[in-house]
């Protein structure tokens, strides 16, 4: 049997979310701001049509990457709950954090409106003092929901163009407003909503059940040893420790300090519940009211096998495998399909003229070529025939300059005036493929395109 001193020297779970918190904050506020090579590390950007990641920016038109980024987040938060049970929601879900910060730091530590271990007792808002607390502690959360709504957008808008726009918010009220507005649902999530979105709007946790397993990792009371204090309808039975010939076969002493801490205010002795965010707090709890008996939690972080069934937790099963297969797939054709982005986008389109034929049999056709320059760098881009070099000349296009970021549009002509094809029954399409490069790179800067080029009947030409 643990020693009173043994589990007092076990650090609380509350203080390792802390941590976590503090960890998951400063990533998500610093993230936005680290670049490599000019590009961030994540960012969707409707602004610029760009998606930056891992330091490489792809256009809108490379977005076939998304459906492999929501596959790696669906694939790893169902991983997550059948190791670990809802451990997102507890210790790193947004959600659990603000309410954390405006709760126990602002109401709790602050302002001393409630205590930490009693999450169930509303203050008592009809005294003027509590009032008034209230009031400032719902101002200290407006001040923090809006640089949370900041760091939101940051993923969306850089925030060097940020900074710049709400430097002029005349010229930016719909980024100046969609802020706002994100800031006045976190004020009203976190102040009145409260943990009612995590129990009723939240759609996480009606998925959880089907994902929970014996060996996943989830708070679970002791039956074996506390004795069941739920009947099997759910009703409560009421009693008390003493009143048992045998205590020491039901160790649970009724204290309710498991409930009384819970955020989602429920009881972990009746069982598995949705409402359950696996934060741990009636962990603590318990450990603090066992641990003067010099006894262990009788809520513990385990599985079902380990407290129901007395056999060790499997942390590499069948279903574990094949989540760690599939994402090992995703992220493999993540970087597969990310090692293909082009460093230059082109597209060419054709006029509706089919070609046109001028003196001495000289046939050509116009294109409309849109060049994209997607590096951080100017660019001189520049085109050549990758086939058919002998046969055709690209007219009415001359090196040119684009800026980091622009695109522009530019009309092209391929000329002919060889006989391609000999043909009096019909215009003949010919494959063409042209080769667009960056005279700065032109080994790395490069794109083929193909074309075709009309090439009229015989009949059409002068003799």
């Amino acid at each position: 049997m643990a020693t009173q001193n043994q589990i007092a020297e076990k650090t609380p779970f509350r203080i390792k979310r802390y941590y976590g918190y503090l960890f998951a904050t400063i990533f998500s506020i610093t993230l936005p701001f680290i670049r490599i090579d000019g590009n961030h590390i994540f960012l969707l950007s409707f602004d610029k049509k760009q998606l930056h990641l891992m330091g490489v920016a792809f256009d809108m038109q490379e977005l076939y990457l998304m459906p492999f980024l929501l596959m790696l987040l669906f694939l790893g938060i169902f991983a997550a709950t059948t190791l670990g049970g809802r451990a997102w929601c507890g210790w790193t879900c947004p959600q659990t954090i603000f309410r954390v910060v405006y709760r126990d730091f602002i109401e709790g530590k602050l302002l001393g409106l409630r205590r930490i271990k009693n999450k169930q007792k509303e203050p008592d808002w009809s005294k003027p003092a509590n009032k008034v607390k209230r009031v400032l502690a719902i101002l200290i959360w407006s001040l923090l929901a809006i640089l949370a709504a900041s760091n939101f957008m940051w993923y969306f808008v850089p925030p060097e163009d940020f900074f710049a726009y709400i430097a002029n918010p005349t010229e930016h009220m719909f980024l100046i407003g969609f802020v706002l507005a994100v800031a006045a649902f976190l004020v009203y999530d976190v102040v009145f909503l409260k943990e009612n979105f995590c129990v009723y709007i939240c759609p996480y946790s009606r998925v959880q059940s089907v994902l929970y397993d014996d060996d996943t990792y989830q708070a679970i009371y002791s039956t074996n040893r506390g004795g069941n204090i739920y009947n099997e309808n759910k009703e409560k039975t009421i009693f008390k420790i003493k009143d048992f010939e045998d205590p020491s076969a039901n160790e649970c002493t009724t204290c309710e300090a498991c409930v009384t801490v819970c955020p989602t205010h429920i009881d972990i002795r009746k069982g598995l519940q949705l409402e359950c965010i696996n934060c741990l707090e009636c962990v603590d709890a318990c450990t603090t009211v066992m641990g003067k008996l010099g006894k262990p939690s009788l809520v513990q972080w385990t599985s079902t096998n380990d407290i129901a069934n007395n056999k060790p937790t499997k942390m590499f099963r069948k279903t574990t495998i094949m989540y760690g297969v599939a994402l090992l797939i995703v992220v493999a054709l993540l970087f597969v399909m990310g090692g293909k982005k082009e460093h230059m986008l082109l597209n060419i389109n054709t006029t509706t003229q089919l070609y046109s034929i001028k003196e001495n049999n000289v046939v050509n056709k116009a294109y409309v070529f849109l060049f994209q320059n997607t590096e951080n760098v100017p660019l001189t881009y520049n085109l050549e025939m990758a086939n058919h070099k002998d046969d055709f000349k690209i007219k009415r296009f001359e090196p040119f300059v684009l800026q980091p970021g622009k695109s522009v549009k530019k009309i092209v002509i391929l000329e002919t005036d060889k006989m391609l094809v000999n043909d009096s029954t019909k215009d003949t399409p010919i494959s063409v493929t042209i080769r667009a490069f960056a005279s700065e790179d032109p080994e790395k800067v490069s794109v083929l395109r193909d074309a075709v080029f009309i090439f009229p009947r015989a009949d059409k030409l002068n003799k």
